[in-house]
């Protein structure tokens, strides 16, 4: 169950050729592709391409009309793989995934498939997660495509730029025998916009004819000599091949402008922001015209002599927009100017921050500067518009507490994270390897778990290492946890496989949620859902146990605190010698309401009778000691005044995003409910017996109220 569905959006892709077509990045991608006569199509979710995945699955009745197989590939590396299919034949395909760390797992099958070229149209579509909202290490795809000599378009956030680089893509590709990756950042991927349609195409050559027609080419075989001859072709036929189809294609972009001495070099995906910094320092205006002239590169690698020296012929200086390091193309531009003799200054990361986020308050600064250094004319007027200071205003940080990234309300891992900390109080601390997904929270407070994170699936991998405690007689294991995605993904084989090959002794924790929740909720072998496309219900009991795995727990409810810590506590203090493995079940509550919510609004605006479970607080009762938040952290937790002269200390309280998963009462005592909790039942559109029932109770409620009342005020008068 994604966490969003398209399947009214998708509806637009079957619109005839002239159309309008209204939508975002993602769906103008998906256009795109079945306009190109894409064959197959597959891919890993992950933001900023999570929804690609998602319009493709709610897209697979008109895909399968068209002739084109989709398929979700298992990891990045599996979705690279299957480009292989254009190897030997001429049909298209496309792949994609959350890049670089998606980029790093298909890495070996690229460097293959880009030694051995394709002779079909092979596009990467990557989802560029760099900057201050990525949640991923800092790092660009573009040290990818230098290593294994694939083309990188970087196209403008725009959506007919967008699907002309999708078509520029397959174009190329097939042109020079090359695999094409198209980088789409955050804002790229979920802008709005339109363009004009072509129409659908069937693949000209599709797997059908592959299957009934094989054919191959040793050459293309990445085996000696042969892979000297790969190295040899993409530097004297491939490498020639791209420059002159992105000169006489015009895949790069030119803008003239009256300031003739100076210039800007920027990547396809930064010219939005750069032309609105101009703005805002009055040499552009709104429609794309610019005093100074641009240079953007639509194609971020290769880089195209002729048309780097065309642009910079007879210019002082150029400035160079790129975000992140290295500086690939600043070093790159000044190569190829000293190399045709020309002395022109380049400007980038002197001017512009080494990284982060190249907003449009940090472009205005850097292009100011650019500017004033080169062309101080630009401000002999004042600049009639200008952003607001961006520096911090004094004492922000003071007065504004931390919000580190956490679980969200009743999720079923927190449970798991409180009931292990009740064990470390027992057991002492322990080092624990964290792993990709949600359950990576658990490193912030008020769990502090957590020591390292390697990958996607590797968290049993990283504790490796660790094993070598029972040699060297060390008294604690190591813990491991990963998630049912990250098991799925990589896990089973790198993680779990290599435990018992390895005869490791730790103590691994699979966090089994029924999706890969932090992906956007996609199904995964082992989901406890039918899907109509795909085969679930897998164990992941099972596969341990097909591997090797002898000491295996299963719990069905994590919310269960004490059945966790018990479980957790056997594994980490048993006699057992071998890999031990708890899994913990329990669905994402996001995922769950997402299910359950709109079946609440459906029956009660029908009139149905609804219940609707909540916790709350009395704060006469509740001690003041907050371990509910202490070991729980849940968000819907929160302090309010105790409304008792005689306790100052503030007290718990609910607000009303609890989902009344009851694990906050539980923790506070490991299964035995805090007696300042309860538990209300809030019916909607209640019987006729309920509602008289519940006026009953209020008269009599309202009575011995009134009857307090009045003894109070009697023992007022007459204090015996």
């Amino acid at each position: 169950m994604a966490e969003r569905s398209f399947a009214r959006e998708v509806q637009q892709l079957t619109v005839p050729a002239g159309t309008q077509f209204h939508g975002e990045g993602i769906l103008a991608v998906t256009k795109a592709l079945l306009e190109a006569g894409v064959g197959y199509v597959t891919g890993y979710q992950g933001a900023p391409i999570s929804h690609l995945m998602d319009v493709l699955a709610d897209a697979q009745p008109i895909l399968k009309d068209l002739g084109v197989y989709f398929e979700p590939a298992a990891s990045e590396a599996a979705a690279a793989a299957a480009l292989s299919a254009s190897v030997h034949y001429p049909v298209r395909g496309a792949v994609t995934w959350k890049s670089t760390v998606g980029t790093n797992v298909a890495s070996d099958a690229l460097a293959n498939l880009a030694s051995g070229g394709v002779t079909g149209g092979a596009l990467i579509i990557v989802g560029e997660d760099y900057g201050e909202g990525s949640s991923i290490m800092q790092e660009r795809t573009h040290a990818f495509a230098m290593k294994s000599q694939m083309w990188l378009l970087d196209p403008r956030p725009h959506l007919p730029s967008i699907v002309k680089a999708v078509h520029d893509g397959f174009a190329l590709s097939e042109a020079t025998n090359t695999p094409v990756m198209l980088e789409l950042r955050i804002r790229s991927c979920h802008l709005h916009g339109h363009f004009t349609t072509r129409e659908n195409r069937r693949p000209v050559f599709s797997l059908k004819d592959a299957l009934e027609h094989p054919r191959r080419d040793s050459s293309r075989i990445v085996l000696p000599p042969a892979a000297f001859q790969h190295e040899r072709e993409k530097a004297e036929h491939r490498w020639p091949a791209a420059l002159k189809y992105i000169v006489e294609h015009q895949l790069n972009q030119f803008i003239d402008g009256d300031i003739g001495h100076i210039g800007i070099v920027m990547l396809g995906g930064m010219t939005n922001n750069v032309q609105r910094a101009l703005k805002l320092l009055g040499q552009a205006d709104l429609f794309g015209d610019s005093r100074v002239p641009l240079y953007i590169l639509n194609v971020a690698y290769p880089l195209v002599d002729e048309e780097v020296v065309r642009f910079c012929q007879g210019k002082r200086a150029i400035l160079v927009v790129e975000e992140g390091q290295p500086d690939y193309h600043e070093q790159h531009l000044n190569t190829i100017l000293r190399r045709h003799g020309l002395d022109t200054v380049v400007h980038g990361k002197d001017l512009l921050p080494m990284g982060g986020d190249y907003t449009v308050a940090v472009l205005k600064q850097g292009v100011q500067g650019f500017l004033e250094k080169h062309h101080p004319a630009a401000f002999a007027k004042p600049v009639a518009v200008a952003l607001p200071a961006t520096s911090k205003p004094a004492g922000l940080s003071a007065l504004l507490p931390p919000r580190p990234p956490g679980l969200c309300t009743g999720c079923p891992e927190r449970p798991i994270f409180s009931s292990y900390k009740l064990v470390e109080r027992e057991l002492g601390l322990h080092h624990v390897s964290a792993d990709i997904g949600c359950h990576l929270f658990s490193s912030m407070p008020p769990f502090h778990l957590g020591a390292t994170t390697m990958g996607y699936g590797l968290g049993a991998s990283s504790a490796s290492a660790f094993n070598a405690g029972g040699q060297l007689g060390a008294g604690k294991r190591a813990v491991a946890f990963m998630g049912d995605g990250g098991f799925w993904h990589n896990g089973l084989t790198s993680g779990i496989a290599n435990a018992v090959f390895n005869r490791h002794d730790n103590v691994f924790v699979i966090v089994d949620n029924n999706y890969s929740a932090a992906t956007g909720g996609q199904d995964v072998p082992s989901s406890r859902v039918d899907n109509a496309n795909r085969s679930t219900r897998h164990s992941i009991e099972n596969a341990v146990r097909g591997v090797g795995v002898q000491w295996v727990r299963t719990l069905t409810n994590t919310y269960d605190v004490a059945a966790m810590r018990d479980a957790l506590r056997e594994a980490m203090a048993s006699s057992f010698q071998g890999p031990k493995v708890v899994i913990a079940q329990s669905e994402c509550m996001l995922n769950r309401q997402r299910r359950e919510k709109p079946q609440r609004a459906k029956a009660m605006k029908a009139g149905e009778r609804v219940v609707q479970e909540r916790f709350g607080v009395d704060a006469a009762v509740c001690s003041g000691d907050h371990a509910c938040m202490r070991v729980s952290g849940c968000p819907s937790l929160t302090l309010a005044p105790s409304g008792d002269a005689l306790k100052p200390d503030p007290v718990a309280q609910v607000d009303s995003s609890c989902v009344a998963c009851g694990h906050c009462g539980e923790v506070a005592d490991a299964a035995v409910l805090c007696p300042s909790f309860y538990k209300v039942h809030q019916v909607h559109n209640p019987s006729g017996f309920e509602r008289w029932r519940s006026g009953l109770r209020g008269r009599l409620v309202g009575w011995l109220q009134a009857r307090q009342q009045r003894a109070r005020a009697q023992r007022a008068l007459y204090p015996s």
